[in-house]
């Protein structure tokens, strides 16, 4: 069995992104729509941190 599979925790940056971006929408507009938009722009934001910020780390 490979170990990196059994450690790796990318999901939760995604997770994180989305959540955040979601309530960032929703605090600022109050509309579903932006909530939406707000939810996917997180979501590539998280993304992008992962695969140049944190690539490659070691735990």
């Amino acid at each position: 069995m490979n170990n990196d599979n059994k450690n790796n925790f990318d999901w939760v940056y995604y997770v994180l992104g989305l959540f955040f971006g979601i309530l960032t929408a929703a605090i600022i507009s109050g509309s579903f729509g932006w909530s939406i938009l707000g939810g996917i722009i997180g979501f590539i934001l998280s993304a992008i941190f992962l695969n140049t910020l944190v690539k490659d780390r070691k735990y």
